[in-house]
């Protein structure tokens, strides 16, 4: 009965690390040249939600999204806008019914995503906070 007592507490630390990477703190990123130093939570709605298009110095925004229901954006705009997804993705579309078009980007993964945002001092994204780099600059947390 040693290994199910070996296994049972694998399963345990598991568990426990998966839940304390669910709990890590999602930040909003630019490009390290990006002359913006710090966003607050309307700005950043207003670029997430299409209201602007530009940061608060009139550059124009280049929002990076992850594509589909990855999990981390489900949280981000839950966090952002206390919304579900499925809220924000109908309001999207109610957008596009009325002739506005999303000037988002989207790519599949957060490797790819933080890459865009490297190469292109418009970007803004939102990535787990681990994921870090020094050619990013943070311009908000959400959920510390």
């Amino acid at each position: 009965m040693g290994s199910f007592k070996q296994i049972a507490t694998l399963l345990i630390l598991a568990l426990l690390v998966i839940s304390v990477k669910a709990e890590e703190p999602l930040v909003v990123v630019v490009n390290k040249h990006n002359p913006v130093e710090k966003l607050s939570r309307t700005e950043l709605i207003d670029l997430f939600m299409g209201k602007y298009v530009a940061f608060p110095n009139d550059l124009k925004a280049i929002p990076v999204e992850l594509n589909g229901e990855h999990q981390i954006k489900v949280d981000f705009y839950q966090n952002l806008v206390g919304m579900p997804l499925s809220r924000v993705n109908a309001y999207w579309s109610r957008l596009r019914f009325t002739g506005r078009k999303r000037e988002a980007v989207f790519k599949p993964n957060e490797t790819d995503l933080i890459a865009f945002i490297i190469a292109n001092e418009q970007a803004i994204g939102y990535v787990p906070q681990s994921l870090i780099t020094e050619d990013l600059k943070v311009v908000y947390i959400l959920n510390e």
